[in-house]
């Protein structure tokens, strides 16, 4: 069922944009999802695509065969799972705005797969000699979610899902340029939908700027982001410190915006269409931007003090 604000004083840490919606939990995401293909198609969600979300889960816990758990804080389950809602509701959005039956149901699955797949490749295989950390394949992570789809997908009986799931997963990263990534034209329109729920769903998070100080920076630093060192051997810090990361942060809203608008063809706004008018994501983005050069303004991050939800991993 298409879901409104609720009227809260507050919205929850964990909870989507409707204060709705516990995105730690698997089988709340899921169940979102499935009313979400249902009322679109009048038919019932594939069994198979729901054991994704299953698997999902085991994934993050590091109760799957071969994996160890999640390691990197920021891109957690809860991170994963909303993209996946935003995804599928700008999914339904595209259906209510464009000609009928230009979002099939396969594209529907296949952008549902990509979405919970799209970081997997943050994920170390046990037994991986070649990082100490999942955080340290940030520049390579979206070509190897990629593979992990390769595999996987086929080997739970999704094989048809597969190939598609694998090149629209590029456009949430930047291994490769999105005008230069080879898809056909629904499935260019499917990776625009792709990236730009990748793009709101993190930046419309309730602690979105707590995570970035708290989480995000880490990772960064691990990945090799926060310094940089070219070939020459010259180091370029590019964040100095969280608070650094925050007080940048409107900087790179202004160029995930210009992502949004040109490079994913502003397919964003079909969300809109789902909320019968207005774009949730999109104005939660904007508040936390608008408090983000507050602060930096103000020189002072004491100021962030939402609690993070402590379950998110272990969901």
């Amino acid at each position: 069922m298409k879901q409104g604000p609720q009227v809260m004083d507050y919205r929850r840490a964990g909870y989507d944009v409707t204060n709705l919606i516990d995105t730690t939990d698997p089988s709340a995401v899921s169940f979102e999802v499935t009313q979400i293909y249902e009322r679109i198609y009048r038919r019932d969600f594939p069994s198979g695509v729901l054991r994704v979300f299953a698997d999902i889960g085991r994934l993050y816990r590091g109760d799957f065969p071969g994996f160890h758990a999640c390691e990197t804080d920021y891109h957690d389950v809860q991170h994963i799972l909303e993209v996946t809602l935003a995804m599928a509701r700008l999914m339904d959005g595209c259906a209510r705005s464009t000609v009928p039956g230009v979002l099939s149901e396969r594209l529907f699955l296949v952008g549902t797969v990509a979405a919970l797949f799209h970081d997997v490749g943050y994920l170390r295989r046990i037994g991986d000699t070649e990082k100490r950390h999942g955080a340290e394949y940030t520049t390579t992570h979206v070509g190897r979610s990629a593979a992990f789809m390769g595999w996987y997908l086929p080997d739970v009986g999704l094989p048809e899902l597969t190939e598609a799931a694998q090149r629209i997963v590029h456009f949430t990263g930047y291994e490769i340029a999105v005008g230069n990534i080879d898809v056909e034209p629904q499935y260019r329109v499917l990776g625009n939908l792709l990236g730009s729920a990748d793009i709101l769903a993190q930046m419309s998070d309730r602690c979105y700027l707590e995570k970035c100080r708290d989480r995000l920076y880490p990772e960064f630093v691990l990945g090799g982001i926060a310094r940089q060192v070219n070939d020459r051997g010259e180091e370029k810090v590019v964040f100095e410190s969280p608070a650094d990361l925050i007080f940048k942060t409107p900087g790179f809203f202004n160029g995930a915006h210009k992502r949004l608008e040109q490079d994913l063809q502003g397919v964003y706004r079909y969300v809109a269409s789902h909320f019968s008018g207005e774009n949730l994501y999109f104005t939660a983005a904007r508040k936390n931007i608008d408090y983000a050069r507050t602060l930096a303004e103000s020189g002072d991050v004491s100021r962030l003090r939402r609690s993070l939800p402590e379950l998110a991993k272990a969901a």
